[in-house]
């Protein structure tokens, strides 16, 4: 379904529930799988999802339609994860010292992710980057979004997002080749 068609939905008060319900339909499956590469916990992906849905709504004024919606959606859902992981390191709620062995705990006993060996690796190696690395590697890996559409999700240059990726694929290769 075309963006115009729901984005048209949204701004006419009279189908803004009807759009809304299209929006979801669209996009939330992606936004979930995002937010869960990064978040790892299914609860925890399931409630980011739903509070960047709730920001959407809420925000629906503000939506200029100077990027996409998928755009504009991700981009929540990439601050939301980003806010999402600092309060869990800050906090440290957890016996352990840090919050990503929790999450390669997690990870280990997750359906999320096959039970191969080097996909394994590879998912416990992402643990190991800092977020807004291990972000740019999963969009730019996994969800095969192009530097221009990584930078308007992240606001940020596309100078910075190719230094980012590339430092995160050496780290990766150096991790994996420890084991």
């Amino acid at each position: 379904m075309e963006d115009s068609f729901i984005i048209d939905k949204l701004k006419n008060p009279e189908t803004k529930n009807y759009g809304f319900n299209l929006m979801l339909q669209n996009y939330q499956e992606r936004v979930y799988w995002h937010v869960r590469k990064m978040v790892i916990v299914h609860e925890d992906a399931d409630d980011i999802t739903q509070n960047t849905f709730m920001k959407a709504w809420n925000n629906l004024e503000k939506f200029r339609g100077e990027s996409g919606l998928f755009t504009w959606l991700y981009r929540i859902a990439t601050n939301e994860c980003l806010n999402f992981l600092k309060k869990k390191n800050r906090w440290k709620m957890f016996s352990m010292s840090n919050y990503s062995d929790f999450l390669e705990d997690h990870l280990t006993n997750s359906d999320m992710i096959s039970g191969e060996e080097i996909e394994m690796k590879l998912q416990k190696a992402l643990l190991k980057l800092p977020d807004k690395q291990r972000l740019v590697f999963n969009l730019k890996y996994f969800d095969e979004m192009k530097f221009e559409e990584i930078a308007e999700v992240t606001q940020t240059s596309i100078g910075a997002l190719k230094a980012s990726y590339h430092h995160a694929v050496k780290k990766i290769e150096n991790i994996l080749n420890e084991d």
